[in-house]
């Protein structure tokens, strides 16, 4: 199954991919990730990526989905799998057909701003280990120090709400437009975030007919 997983920053991709990854036994294909690691192999598309990237310019759409096509001829990659993080634009998806990536399906995880910003904000992680906290729904024993290692929890810079505020904006006037892009292609499916992550994952999977 050849999936992509759409979603506002904080919407839980990144938890939802890596527990579909687990259970359709599927690679996750994280840009971030294929970009670090096609830099660090010396690939021609890596080397050529790696150049604007020294230049402080951005990776120009056709270098990443040339990145894209290379990781998804890997063998790992034969029986599908699932797309994080990319395409963020119409050009960009317009852009991946045009390379013959064809997709099965694209969930869109669907949750309301406000909850978005409720999440994020309350979000906390370690100084000195990275654990990661929430302020409801994964409290530390003790308010503002790390269970694990007593070190002092902090809200990172892309957590505070200002910041959190201009990446939805930009989510729905750069992103967001793809699930009209992809519902016209009868490939969207939508998903209502649940209480859960486990009830997520389980709509998600009944999205998918699984």
């Amino acid at each position: 199954m050849r999936l992509i997983l759409l979603g506002a920053p904080g919407a839980g991709k990144g938890t939802q991919a890596e527990r579909l990854c687990k259970t359709l036994d599927i690679p996750t294909i994280s840009t971030g990730n294929i970009l670090r690691a096609a830099i660090k192999n010396g690939t021609p598309t890596g080397l050529k990526a790696k150049s604007f990237m020294d230049a402080g310019q951005l990776v120009p759409d056709e270098v990443i989905i040339g990145i894209i096509t290379e990781r998804l001829a890997e063998e790992d990659c034969r029986e599908g799998y699932i797309l994080d993080g990319v395409p963020r634009t119409i050009a960009q998806a317009e852009a991946m057909e045009r390379a013959g990536i064809v997709f099965d399906a694209v969930v869109s995880i669907e949750i309301a701003d406000e909850a978005i910003m409720e999440r994020m904000s309350g979000r906390r992680v370690c100084e000195s280990c990275g654990a990661s906290y929430h302020v409801v729904a994964v409290p530390p024993r003790q308010e503002g120090v790390c269970d694990s290692c007593g070190g002092q929890l902090v809200q990172r810079k892309d957590d505070a709400p200002e910041t959190v505020q201009r990446r939805l904006e930009v989510y729905h006037k750069e992103t967001e437009p793809l699930k009209a892009f992809y519902k016209e292609r009868g490939l969207l499916r939508p998903v209502e975030n649940q209480s859960s992550v486990e009830a997520t994952s389980q709509a998600i999977l009944r999205a998918l007919g699984r």
